[in-house]
């Protein structure tokens, strides 16, 4: 398999080690297990409660103009082929 070489920082670098399970873990097994084991569960908290809440009232006040904007293209319509 062909390799690539790429540059880190100390920091990141440190981070890569300290993700290494085993002692004679490669960095590609490191990050292949990282991409693998990504799940909608491991964002669970990155949000305040807060930040949550003004999203959430944005989605519904969004969802609530879209209703009003599709009942109002349906009455046009039901108007049009009358």
């Amino acid at each position: 398999m062909a390799t690539k070489n790429i540059s880190l920082s100390e920091d990141a670098y440190n981070v890569l080690v300290s993700l290494r399970q085993r002692e004679n873990e490669s960095f590609s097994e490191v990050v292949r297990r990282m991409k693998k084991k990504i799940k909608l569960s491991d964002f669970h908290g990155i949000l305040s409660k807060e930040a949550g809440e003004v999203i959430e009232k944005s989605i519904q006040e969004r969802r609530a103009r879209h209703r009003k904007q599709h009942k109002q293209r349906i009455e046009r319509l039901k108007k049009e082929f009358e």
